[in-house]
């Protein structure tokens, strides 16, 4: 399961919302080789479903990772942050044994 914290829910409304995407956008996450830890998460929106994609409905947002990234994201939850520190998507990754000090990659 890929869960989405209320944070994240009210950001990607409005992002929706301001880009004027009908409702069969969802959010797309994955993971890829790279970063300071070795792998890292990209985070898009999208409209078209893959073979093999793993489908999670969460606090009313629907997210979708391909079966490899899921591998790697089972139990995660999609945050958001707007405060001082930094502003933007962060994952909540219990797999995860070790980030980078930026928080964009991580290691297994």
């Amino acid at each position: 399961m890929l869960f989405v914290a209320d944070s994240a829910k009210s950001r990607i409304e409005e992002i929706k919302s301001k880009g004027d995407m009908s409702e069969d956008y969802f959010v797309r996450v994955s993971v890829t080789s790279g970063g300071c830890s070795g792998l890292s998460y990209i985070l898009d929106f999208d409209n078209e479903s893959q073979e093999n994609d793993q489908i999670f409905d969460d606090n009313g947002v629907r997210v979708v990772t391909d079966l490899k990234s899921f591998l790697y994201l089972c139990n995660t939850t999609l945050e958001f942050t707007g405060g001082l520190d930094g502003n933007g998507f962060y994952f909540n990754n219990p797999n995860a044994s070790r980030t980078c000090g930026c928080g964009e990659s991580f290691a297994v």
